[in-house]
C-alpha cells in the first residue's frame, strides 16, 4: 500500500503505529520523525509573510483570492501513484484543503481514497489512530500505539491533585490577532491542572481580548505561535510586549510566561502531544523532573 500524507500529525501517527515503510511522499511541514526528509515533498506554501500581523493578513487576502493557502504537484501526485492520501479539514490554514486535493486528484485520473483526520480533543487522536490502522490494513499495531499513547496521557496525570484549584492557564497560538488555543489544549491543560474557562474543550481556537485575560487574570502563560520554530518566538513575544496590557497580568509579573516551539507542540495532534502534556504538567506543578530531555521551550521574562 502506498501512502501520501498531506498533514504532519497524519505523518507521526503513521509512524507511532509502524507504518512509515507505506510512506511515499508528504507535505513540505512533516518535518519528524527524521527519515522522512528523504521523502518527495507535494506542497509548497504561498504565504512569504514573516510578520505575525503580516502573515495574517496575507492569509485572509490569499484565502479570499484562492480559497487555498497551498499549492499541490499534481505532476508529482500522479507519478507516485498514492493508494490512500492522509488529509485535514479542521483548519484551512493549518494543511492543504480538500477542494484543492480532488481537483488535483480529477486533473490526474487518481483513484485514492483520502481518508481525513480531524480532531478536536484528545480521546478523537486516540480513535484516528484506530482509524489509520484500519484504512492501512493494520488495525494490531495501531491498537498497540493507541494504547501506548493512553498510558502515556493517564501516567502524567498521577501527579495532579483534582482536589485543588491550579493556576489560571492559556496557551496563546497567535499573537496579532491574538488567539487562545482550542480544541485538545483546552484539555491538556485541565489534565495538568491549570484552569481556564475561555474555551470549553473541543471548541475551535478563537480571537480573545485583552479585556478577556485581565479578566481571567490568568497566571500561567504558554506561548506558542502555530507553526513558528522555538528561535522564532521571541517575535513573537515582543508584540506582546509592545501592547499596554501585558504588563498588568500576574503571569508577567509573576515570571509565569513560557514560549514553545509551535511546530512540534500544542498544534500538532499526534503521538508528540503526550510529551507536551508531560511538559505542562511538569511546569504548572512545579516538578522539572517531568519535563521530558530536550523538549523545546523556554521561560519569558518580562522584559
Amino acid at each position: 500500500m502506498r501512502v501520501v500524507s498531506l498533514v504532519p500529525s497524519a505523518t507521526e501517527l503513521l509512524h507511532a503505529m509502524g507504518g512509515g515503510d507505506l510512506l511515499v511522499g508528504r507535505s513540505h511541514e512533516c518535518d519528524w520523525p527524521a527519515e522522512v526528509g528523504d521523502l518527495p515533498v507535494l506542497t509548497r506554501p504561498k504565504i512569504t509573510a514573516k510578520a505575525p500581523q503580516d502573515i495574517d493578513a496575507q492569509v485572509q487576502r490569499t484565502m479570499a483570492q484562492c480559497g487555498s493557502l497551498y499549492e499541490l504537484d499534481t505532476a508529482l501526485l500522479k507519478q507516485l501513484r498514492p493508494d490512500v492520501i492522509l488529509l485535514q479539514d479542521t483548519c484551512a490554514v493549518c494543511s492543504i484543503d480538500r477542494p484543492t486535493l480532488e481537483a488535483a486528484m480529477d486533473e490526474v485520473s487518481s483513484n485514492a481514497s483520502v481518508l481525513s483526520l480531524n480532531p478536536h480533543t484528545v480521546e478523537d487522536i486516540f480513535d484516528d489512530l484506530l482509524r489509520l490502522g484500519d484504512a492501512l490494513e493494520r488495525p494490531d499495531q495501531a491498537r498497540r500505539a493507541m494504547v501506548e499513547l493512553r498510558a502515556l496521557w493517564c501516567d502524567a496525570q498521577d501527579v495532579v491533585n483534582p482536589y485543588v484549584d491550579g493556576p489560571a492557564t492559556i496557551v496563546i497560538e497567535w499573537v496579532d490577532p491574538l488567539y487562545v488555543a482550542g480544541h485538545w489544549t483546552p484539555q491538556l491543560i485541565a489534565a495538568a491542572g491549570g484552569r481556564q474557562d475561555l474555551i470549553a474543550p473541543g471548541e475551535a481556537s478563537r480571537i480573545v481580548t485583552p479585556e478577556e485575560l485581565l479578566a481571567m487574570q490568568v497566571e500561567r502563560l504558554i506561548v506558542a505561535p502555530c507553526g513558528v520554530p522555538l528561535d522564532q518566538c521571541e517575535a513573537h513575544v515582543e508584540v506582546l510586549r509592545d501592547t499596554t496590557w501585558w504588563s498588568l497580568l500576574p503571569a508577567v509579573m509573576e515570571h509565569g510566561v513560557a514560549m514553545v516551539d509551535g511546530t512540534s507542540s500544542f498544534s500538532r495532534p499526534g503521538p508528540r502531544l503526550m510529551q507536551t502534556h508531560r511538559w505542562l504538567t511538569g511546569w504548572l506543578q512545579d516538578r522539572p523532573a517531568m519535563i521530558p530531555t530536550g523538549y523545546p521551550w523556554a521561560s519569558v521574562g518580562p522584559s
